[in-house]
């Protein structure tokens, strides 16, 4: 379906039994909610999963003028939830859709039940992945080939296909989105890291971490821990996106932390 948002239109999944508590997936930057293909339908038999490709992203509009800033994206994403009459949610953020999930949880804390990050960075000089040099002239004519190499570090190992539909959606975007939400997701970070802002909400956290990351020190994973609670769940063998690589391992530590959301009293 197509949500209108003030700043453009939204492309929203909404699948699952409508009476069960709701999962939001958030994808990261440069990406799409095709990142959750093949964890999605592990949830949706108990579960109401919501998925957004944000702003500038996807199927959602992207207007070179529009804000980009992680806050913006957070409070567009709690208009889609107001939109769809839901009262709150678990908020599982992928990559850079975990600031987005807590840019939502510090604006919104009455929409968000519990938070799941999935290889996050939590601070910025945990970024090991080399910078990428795009020339904006040539941004239209890249390759498929050219588009998966610069995707290869979200994987575990080199020479992971990349899925062709995250090909197509980051062929559709525009350089200028392309480069806002890089610079907003690097802002973000800068001015707080993750775990700081995460530790001051209170609310339940579940940190998912492949292991082998190859765009964030997986070690930086712990830093999480400063948050009352925090439960941590390192996945060996798998890269930044675990929930593509083995969404089995990735939705089991996942459901077990909804379940017991869900149970506590």
């Amino acid at each position: 379906m197509i949500i209108n948002d003030p700043d453009g239109d939204l492309h929203v999944i909404d699948d699952g039994p409508r009476g069960a508590p709701v999962l939001l997936l958030l994808h990261g930057t440069a990406s799409s909610l095709h990142a959750y293909d093949r964890l999605a339908p592990l949830l949706t038999s108990r579960y109401r999963v919501i998925m957004i490709d944000l702003l500038g992203h996807g199927r959602s509009a992207k207007p070179d003028d529009a804000p980009y800033e992680i806050v913006d994206h957070g409070r567009r994403t709690g208009r889609v939830l107001d939109r769809l009459g839901v009262p709150r949610a678990i908020v599982v953020g992928h990559s850079t859709g975990g600031s987005v999930a807590t840019a939502l949880a510090e604006q919104r804390p009455e929409l968000v039940r519990g938070l799941v990050l999935i290889n996050s960075g939590p601070r910025l000089d945990a970024y090991t992945a080399p910078p990428l040099a795009i020339d904006p002239a040539a941004w239209d004519s890249l390759t498929d080939d050219q588009l998966r190499q610069a995707m290869e570090s979200a994987f575990s190992r080199p020479g992971f296909r990349p899925p062709q539909e995250l090909v197509e959606d980051l062929r559709g975007m525009t350089f200028r989105s392309f480069a806002a939400i890089l610079q907003a997701a690097e802002g973000y970070l800068r001015a707080e890291p993750l775990p700081d802002r995460l530790a001051r909400l209170g609310l339940p956290l579940l940190v998912i971490f492949g292991a082998d990351d190859r765009r964030w020190l997986p070690s930086s994973a712990a830093d999480y821990q400063v948050v009352p609670g925090a439960r941590l769940k390192l996945l060996p063998g798998l890269g930044h996106t675990p929930q593509l690589e083995d969404p089995e391992r990735t939705a089991e530590p996942l459901l077990d932390f909804v379940e017991r959301l869900n149970n506590a009293p």
